[in-house]
């Protein structure tokens, strides 16, 4: 009892301005005085200060060098090339014999070896921390603990040492981090600020929370769109870690988190019912005796999603580990008022710090059992997925090898078996062929993992989700697939395969580049970049080429000989280099008069305009679809975009652009003035791509009169007149669009849909703005299917507004036009099915009215 009173008079101390000192966390412990705190080698008590990332590198490098317990390893870079690094912390034995360990641990998720003796094999733990930038407690609560696991002379410490294998992430965000900390130490006052109004407590757009590009890191373990994530999943499948650590933050006056999340509501469809049933319970006991010691107020069971597969706390649960959430009321600072008083930034420390100690103590003393479940969790899948009727997915799309290519990268990342396809298939209206597509069986290690890329979730044990509700990666990548379970695969596939192409020989009198392959849009970019005169042929037709008769698409680029700036040769040494570089086929005639359709010279054939393109970001702005299109542009096409704040919108002269962006948000912080101009801009021919919520803005405006569907009074007349005051939440969260997949059907001959060869396209929506088609019956080129639902939660209601909306209108303004998105192209970096759709309107823009 006076241990408690002890530990709950300093944690009052602690919230005090200028209180904070290392025996705060570490109440009579010893430490081995060889090993420096971070305190003692930062110059400051921790919770003082915002620590900079490569000061928190710099303590971990200490630790490597002074101990033989301890090694730092980088795995890789970040977009501002931070270093992503793991510390390692064993006893001396292990630290020998690590990588026999790390062999050991892989067998034992492999059921076609032998299962390991696991009876001397140290626990596996992976404690990671800070994925949002501006949750910062945890990466500090990362030096604590690292410090207390190497020097804590305590039994708990020593018997982790001899008995685990504990690797350190201290920031998966290291980005967004150092974004964060600059603000917060920037804004410190002296005392602290504790008034949550005060500057320090409120970051300028885009804040830290985010990456680079202003992705959000906790959704991108499945995407792998970034470096951070890609070199995290190929270190985690080194490793498959027991038990891994996701440390978060949440709003000021909230107490903490931790697992069990909802039961069913909150649970992934895939992961076995012993995770959240078993292990999950296991491990909470040891998180309520840490802060139960302490005082802390905590809660379990709510709110917080743990069925997308990309969170730090889900994939782990689909690998045979066990993941593990934790939020923390954040400062938001070093101190900020709540409704229980001042909360400070050593007091959320403290508590991340226990629970990560908590987390060993767990794993150490469920050491055997975590390794006996990893074993079979993986043994179960293998037998699951024989049962499954499917027995075998095919997919592989014939018109775009580059797509495919990525898409086998991509299941090859997270080890998924692929096999070669060598039968041409015909299933579910699908031609798959051999040799342009691929086999992944279900009777393997990851059939949780093929599950979550093929399948498609209609329905659900609960209607209001934390985030997307639907995830099937393979409609994400726009891939034709179909379960099959009669065909026999080929050779399995050891690495991704990589595009070849023979640059045709002699002289041509055109260069045709087929606009179906995903890089097409680069290649135009490149060329338009290095003097290449360009065109488009609006229609399709059938020319005479190095390969025979072949027939090419409406949107297929030519590049003529003659009308060039550069020399024949020196042409022809561009478009050869620039082919290469971006896996592009280049086929060549000799003649401009076709076989079939319009001739090269054709008046439907006409010059493409190189884009310059500017987009509205700052205040009021999504980061996230912002940031979407930016890292768009630079990752897959590699065209500069220019980023405008829009308070910064009236120095703006449109007329040195082809084409303006604006992203989901709200505008009316724009003057009249600049409205007027862009008016005049887009009615004198601009270009407008705008997302969503902006398009409303700009029916307000008048800028453009199209119809939103409004059924609000329908909709409140079949509303009960009385519900009970808990449902609220519920009730009224079942009405969004929380993230689903849709199939939309495409007009093939307008400019939108170049590159498409099937009408049938699979679209992500996460929101609720329903559109009506355009009263001009040619401009609405992008509407749903009759039953277009694919995967995911949407209520009736809402289904049925769908069904009466438009995904893409094309909106005449004068001589310019308004591209309106509906849907979200470019989501999460991952949609590389539909990214073409917005590359279309930027490159294409000024043929679409």
């Amino acid at each position: 009892m006076k241990k408690q009173l002890l530990s709950i008079l300093v944690t009052f101390l602690i919230s005090l301005p200028g209180f904070a000192q290392s025996s705060y966390y570490f109440p009579g412990e010893s430490f081995d005085p060889s090993i420096p705190s971070p305190e003692e080698f930062l110059g400051y008590p921790i919770g003082d200060w915002h620590t900079r990332y490569d000061l928190i590198v710099k303590y971990y490098e200490k630790l490597d060098e002074i101990s033989e317990l301890a090694v730092l390893k980088t795995i890789g870079y970040t977009h501002e090339h931070r270093p992503k690094i793991i510390l390692t912390i064993a006893s001396a034995a292990h630290m020998s014999n690590l990588e026999e360990i790390r062999k050991t641990q892989v067998q034992l998720a492999d059921p076609s070896q032998p299962k390991p003796d696991v009876t001397n094999m140290p626990a596996i733990i992976h404690l990671g921390y800070g994925v949002h930038g501006n949750e910062p407690s945890s990466a500090e609560a990362a030096m604590l603990t690292a410090y207390w696991l190497l020097a804590s002379q305590s039994e708990l410490a020593q018997n982790l040492r001899k008995n685990s294998v504990v690797h350190f992430d201290p920031t998966v965000n290291p980005d967004g981090r150092d974004r964060h900390s600059l603000w917060a130490n920037s804004n410190k006052g002296f005392p602290p600020v504790s008034d949550p109004l005060d500057r320090e407590h409120n970051e300028a757009w885009p804040g830290g929370r985010t990456n680079h590009y202003w992705f959000d890191l906790n959704r991108d373990w499945l995407p792998l769109a970034h470096p951070e994530s890609q070199v995290k999943i190929a270190w985690y499948h080194d490793w498959y870690p027991n038990v891994t650590t996701d440390f978060h933050e949440m709003g000021t006056d909230g107490t903490y988190f931790f697992e069990p999340t909802k039961p069913f509501g909150s649970e992934n469809p895939v992961v076995p019912r012993k995770n959240y049933d078993d292990l999950n319970v296991r491990f909470a006991k040891y998180f309520a005796e840490y802060l139960d010691e302490i005082g802390s107020l905590y809660w379990t069971k709510e709110v917080f999603d743990n069925s997308y597969p990309g969170y730090g706390s889900t994939y782990p649960d689909i690998q045979g580990g066990l993941g593990l959430v934790f939020e923390q009321a954040s400062s938001r600072g070093h101190l900020q008022s709540s409704q229980r008083g001042d909360v400070s930034f050593a007091f959320t420390i403290k508590n991340h710090l226990l629970s990560s100690i908590a987390t060993m103590e767990a794993g150490l003393d469920n050491r055997e059992y975590m390794h006996d479940y990893l074993r079979e969790f993986f043994e179960t899948a293998v037998a699951e997925g024989a049962k499954d009727p499917a027995k075998n997915y095919v997919f592989g799309d014939e018109f775009d090898e580059s797509r495919n290519n990525l898409f086998v990268k991509f299941l090859l990342d997270h080890k998924i078996d692929v096999y070669e396809n060598n039968a041409d298939i015909s299933s579910e209206g699908y031609s798959f062929k051999k040799g342009q597509s691929w086999i992944v069986p279900t009777a393997q290690p990851q059939y949780r993992m093929v599950r979550t890329m093929f399948e498609d979730v209609k329905e659900f044990a609960d209607s209001v989700f934390y985030d997307a509700s639907a995830w099937t990666m393979a409609r994400a990548y726009g891939m034709p697939f179909a379960p099959n379970s009669s065909i026999k695969s080929g050779d399995q596939l050891k690495e991704a395969p990589v595009s070849s192409y023979d640059f045709p020989a002699g002289k041509a009198y055109a260069y045709l580049i087929d606009w179906a392959d995903y890089y097409a849009p680069k290649m135009l970019f490149d060329l338009q970049e290095a003097g290449v005169h360009v065109e488009i042929i609006n229609r399709p037709f059938t020319a005479k080429t190095q390969n025979g008769d072949t027939k090419f698409a409406a949107g297929t680029l030519m590049i003529p000989t003659g009308f060039q700036k550069l020399e024949a040769e020196k042409l022809k040494e561009v478009v050869q280099e620039l082919a290469k570089e971006n896996s592009q086929q280049i086929f060549a005639t000799t003649t401009g008069m076709n076989l079939e359709g319009i001739d090269l010279g054709s008046n439907l054939v006409g010059a493409a305009t190189k884009p310059k393109v500017i987009m509205v970001v700052g205040e009021g702005i999504s980061s996230y679809e912002a940031g979407e299109i930016w890292y768009l542009m630079d990752s897959q096409l590699g065209m500069p975009i220019t980023k405008v704040n829009t308070e910064d919108m009236g120095r703006v002269n449109l007329y040195d652009f082809t084409t303006l962006i604006l992203p989901t948000g709200n505008y009316n912080s724009l003057s009249e003035s600049v409205v007027t101009h862009l008016k005049d801009w887009i009615s004198r021919g601009g270009t407008v791509i705008s997302m969503k919520s902006a398009s409303l803005w700009m029916n307000q405006k008048g800028i453009i009169k199209e119809t939103l569907i409004d059924n609000e009074e329908e909709e409140k007349a079949a509303e009960p007149k009385n519900l009970p005051f808990a449902l609220q939440g519920d009730y009224e969260g079942a009405k969004s669009v929380g993230g689903s997949i849709y199939m939309a059907k495409l007009d093939l001959t307008h400019p939108i849909a170049y590159g498409y060869q099937r009408e049938e396209l699979p679209v992500y929506r996460n929101n609720s703005i329903f559109m009506k088609p355009s009263e001009n019956k040619y401009l609405t080129p992008i509407r749903y299917t009759e039953n277009p639902h694919l995967g995911g939660y949407i209520s009736d209601a809402n289904l049925d507004k769908l069904k009466q909306s438009a995904s893409v209108i094309i909106s005449p303004v004068g001589s310019g036009r308004v591209v309106n998105f509906f849907d979200s192209p470019n989501f999460r970096g991952a949609w590389f099915g539909t990214n073409k759709l917005f590359l279309n309107a930027i490159f294409f823009g000024d043929l679409m009215d």
